[in-house]
């Protein structure tokens, strides 16, 4: 029976991840679409999709023959490691550190570098589009896949942690689709920022249950670990920041 108090986060945090990666994935289908039309960007993108869903395919099976507690330890230090990785970036980014995450100036950015492409390869325009569509899929992709896998596998959450993604990836395509333009409202950083205390979290907790440490509440310390990282992410930028503006003056 699935314990709501671990499903929960679960989905949650897969929801959270696959939203940013897919806003930022689309962000570089619609400049594909907008230069050069859907065709390239819906054939670049299908074509990512298919390999990631093979990928799937291929190690889903494969992880019901791996012992649960060394699944849970590999995971568990994989996760922590990713998720400090994010809370550190997030941190920075609330101090003023390193610039927020800003989607116009990316499209800006990957529009320039596209154009400036297609005028050296100027028999091959559509396949240069297709390809940048592909790799930005397929990059963020693996993570959504990482991230479900990570956050699933520990407790037999696959399905619900996929439907999370799932939910995520209809919900940032449909309202990109309509709008026609870069997802720039999307509160990025913020959903970065909770993403990170959401994976630091897991990862603490599954790296625990995978040495054979029996948490206080069980389940419930997932909320706790949340609640110190969130905390720790906070005060780190807030020192930050005072120390920047103090070198500043």
């Amino acid at each position: 029976m699935t314990e709501w108090s671990t499903a929960v986060p679960a989905v949650s945090a897969a929801f959270l991840a696959s939203s940013v990666e897919v806003v930022e994935a689309f962000t570089i289908i619609l400049v594909v679409a907008v230069l050069r039309g859907w065709r390239p960007a819906l054939l670049g993108t299908a074509a990512a999709l298919a390999l990631l869903a093979a990928i799937v395919v291929i190690l889903g099976p494969l992880l019901g023959y791996v012992p649960l507690s060394l699944l849970q330890l590999v995971i568990g230090v994989m996760l922590l490691l990713f998720g400090i990785g994010w809370l550190r970036k997030a941190s920075l980014r609330a101090a003023g550190v390193i610039p927020l995450h800003d989607e116009n100036a990316i499209f800006a950015k990957e529009s320039a570098q596209l154009s400036e492409e297609a005028k050296r390869n100027k028999t091959s325009l559509d396949w240069i589009a297709g390809i940048a569509a592909f790799k930005a899929v397929l990059l963020e992709g693996l993570e959504v896949v990482f991230i479900v896998i990570a956050v699933g596998a520990g407790r037999g959450l696959l399905w619900p942690a996929s439907l999370g993604a799932a939910a995520a990836c209809a919900l940032v395509l449909v309202a990109g689709g309509i709008a026609h333009r870069p997802l720039s409202r999307v509160p990025e950083n913020t959903l970065k920022f909770a993403v990170a205390v959401m994976l630091s979290a897991f990862g603490v907790f599954w790296t625990g249950e995978g040495l054979g440490i029996d948490w206080p509440g069980h389940d419930l310390a997932l909320p706790v670990f949340a609640a110190l990282f969130l905390a720790v992410g906070l005060l780190a930028a807030t020192l930050v920041r005072r120390r920047t503006e103090g070198t500043a003056t």
